[in-house]
């Protein structure tokens, strides 16, 4: 596929999805968001891993106002479910590590297009931002969701109503990314992690993220089975079997995700 608004690479397993619109701040368009979502589906049939990150001095200002009709005449309810909703619950559900490298602004839903992914990497020169009361909206694509979770009720109500803006080093504080990297080692260092993951055991990965999701919803008994059950499977895996005769042999393993 040609793409218009994102750029697409994969270089031993790592899957690179850039949001390319720099002259707007990769602002979300249909287009994009269109073609955000096909690009996770051929991710997760070709690569091991995917990054989401920016091109320019911003990831994501969030929705582009300036897209189609005049903003006052947007069809807020239509875009949400039928563009932004197959979007995020792809990179949510792909069996694949997510990683989202923030190198720079990500505001409003491009905040939360960010906390979508497993792990969040920040340049420490980036801020999120839930800009959405500034403009008389409230937080969407997935951020009453994520917050809550991430940062707990009380921050996740201050930041939707009041709006601020959170640095990476207090977004690393708070819980709501994992890590933020000095500006001049942040390109080598989320190259770095993604590499970690593609030589990884992809299936025990995506093992990890079904566990720790359903985990919020089952009670302990649930949960317990649940990890039976998902270790049970992973025992009988190549990569296990690779990962002891590693160990054993005092070498690195050849982990295939399978």
């Amino acid at each position: 596929m040609s793409y218009q608004a994102i750029s697409y690479t994969n270089d031993d397993g790592v899957a690179i999805i850039t949001l390319n619109r720099a002259e707007v701040m990769n602002a979300l368009n249909g287009q994009m968001r269109a073609e955000i979502l096909e690009a996770v589906k051929r991710a997760e049939a070709e690569a091991r891993v995917i990054v989401l990150t920016g091109a320019g001095r911003a990831f994501c200002s969030g929705q582009d106002l300036g897209d189609g009709a005049a903003a006052a005449g947007l069809d807020l309810e239509r875009v949400l479910r039928d563009e932004y909703e197959p979007m995020l619950r792809a990179i949510y559900d792909c069996r694949l590590p997510v990683i989202s490298a923030v190198n720079g602004a990500a505001a409003g839903a491009g905040a939360n297009l960010a906390l979508a992914a497993d792990v969040v990497i920040a340049s420490d020169s980036a801020v999120f931002l839930q800009a959405f009361t500034r403009i008389g909206l409230m937080p969407d694509a997935g951020g009453t969701y994520w917050l809550p979770r991430q940062v707990g009720f009380a921050r996740a109500m201050g930041l939707a109503l009041f709006a601020d803006k959170i640095t990476a080093r207090q977004a690393v504080d708070w819980g709501m990314i994992w890590e933020a990297v000095s500006e001049v080692d942040f390109d080598h260092h989320w190259r770095a992690r993604a590499a970690h993951l593609a030589n990884g055991p992809t299936a025990a990965y995506g093992a990890v993220k079904r566990a720790l999701r359903e985990g919020y919803a089952n009670d302990l008994p649930t949960q317990l089975e649940l990890e039976a059950e998902l270790q049970g499977s992973l025992g009988q895996s190549h990569d296990f079997r690779e990962g002891v005769l590693a160990f054993l042999e005092k070498r690195p393993p050849q982990f295939e995700g399978r």
